[in-house]
């Protein structure tokens, strides 16, 4: 049996994955309703082919909020996420705790590996802290770096690209049944020292702040000299330096939450040690430029002189096939849009309205888009794309659509007789 402790977001996927390549699993969490939640298969998480495929493997799922069930798994998996503040540092005192209150549960021998995201230093500490536990007798300590993308988690869980693996000695072969594991789910296995594999998962978020900035710079000189960078992006796909699968898609800034955890991660490190980490304060500082596009559009276009306007909103999520609105711009939104009345439609995420008063939650999208001045596409759920402009028409006052992502079709909405930006163009 393959055990995984903490069921966040990040230990629902991948118990689930596991039981999927016919492992039996203990899933355990300390939390006794969101135990009975999960044994009635009401899920907190909202993922494309999650419920499909727990479905198929519940069977070999054990739901458990006793951490004496652990007691049968020679490999364990701590599969909390990892929270972070408003400053956007990690909170590791959650995982440190439920570490704490099951290690001395775990069989004799038992392998450990630790899921959650972990800033350097960490996984040797966590290693040290269980060493210095007599009545905790683990064979092995090891850190895996995991990419839990928000919407399509169960495809990253199932499919993964390469694992990551943190380990004391690299030197060293893996134990058998953390070998097993691994290479069910085939792809390259790369292991390094903890501090390198905690850095390795920065370091790939990096380069991917890397091109969201670069791409959402050139995208907005596009905006203003009349280029458009859905014509840009495919010659530089083409450039066997950059490749087919760069992220060169516009956006609102940075959004979510690792991506800012490990940008503010780095820049803690680099004041520590004394190295140079300005670069990271110009991407900040360009994400948050780029995310009041919409609110510097909605200002320019006819905000500044309209009357008691009314804007619709679709979509809350920070983006689309999720229910986290961790860092999204939609809220970011209404927070700068200063008590305008708005009503919002999202297919899946909630927000607390005693936050936003001035918000309305309409049932549908074209509930929401009753009677609006204005349509916001904050994210771009598919349930959007279908949507007829023409319908819309039918339903708003005015005919102002910003799509930042390109949810619509854009030529139609025009042809329709709205005036339609989007990001980049």
């Amino acid at each position: 049996m393959i055990g995984f402790a903490g069921l966040s977001h990040l230990g629902l996927n991948y118990s689930l994955a596991t039981a999927a390549k016919g492992f039996d699993v203990v899933a355990f969490d300390p939390d006794r309703e969101l135990v009975e939640r999960l044994r009635a298969g009401n899920f907190p998480i909202e993922e494309p082919g999650f419920a499909e495929l727990h479905g198929q493997h519940r069977l070999r799922l054990h739901y458990t909020a006793d951490p004496a069930d652990l007691k049968m798994c020679a490999l364990v998996f701590y599969s909390l996420d990892v929270r972070t503040n408003e400053r956007n540092e990690a909170d590791l005192a959650p995982l440190r705790a439920l570490i704490d209150g099951t290690a001395d549960t775990l069989a004799p021998q038992a392998i450990v590996v630790v899921l959650s995201q972990l800033r350097p230093g960490s996984a040797r500490e966590l290693a040290a802290r269980l060493a210095a536990r007599p009545e905790v007798e683990i064979s092995a300590f090891y850190c895996q770096v995991e990419t839990l993308i928000f919407g399509a988690a169960v495809q990253r869980a199932m499919e993964p690209e390469r694992f990551i693996i943190g380990a004391s000695d690299p030197s060293q072969p893996l134990p058998a049944p953390y070998r097993r594991w691994l290479e069910a789910f085939g792809g390259p296995i790369l292991v390094m020292r903890y501090e390198s594999a905690e850095l390795a998962k920065i370091a790939i978020n990096f380069f991917l702040v890397s091109s969201v900035s670069t791409t959402n710079t050139l995208a907005e000189v596009c905006e203003a000299i009349g280029a458009d960078w859905k014509e840009i992006a495919p010659a530089l796909r083409l450039d066997r330096r950059i490749g087919p699968h760069a992220y060169l898609s516009p956006g609102l800034g940075i959004a979510g939450g690792n991506l800012e955890r490990d940008l503010v991660t780095v820049q803690g490190l680099a004041a520590v040690h004394g190295t140079e980490a300005g670069l990271v304060a110009a991407w900040q500082r360009n994400s948050t430029w780029r995310r009041d596009w919409v609110l510097r559009k909605v200002h320019r276009e006819f905000l500044d002189q309209a009357s008691d306007p009314l804007l619709a909103m679709w979509g809350l999520a920070y983006k689309a096939d999720t229910h986290s609105t961790k860092n999204s711009p939609a809220l970011e939104l209404l927070r700068g849009l200063r008590g305008l009345r708005v009503r919002a439609h999202d297919p899946v995420a909630k927000i607390e309205l005693s936050e936003f008063p001035s918000v309305a939650i309409g049932a549908t999208p074209l509930e929401a888009a009753d009677g609006a001045d204005a349509l916001l596409v904050m994210t771009p759920w598919k349930i959007y794309s279908g949507i007829s402009p023409d319908e819309a028409k039918s339903r708003m006052r005015g005919r102002l659509v910003l799509d930042p992502w390109g949810a619509l079709d854009g030529a139609a909405w025009r042809a329709a007789g709205f005036t339609y930006h989007r990001l980049g163009c």
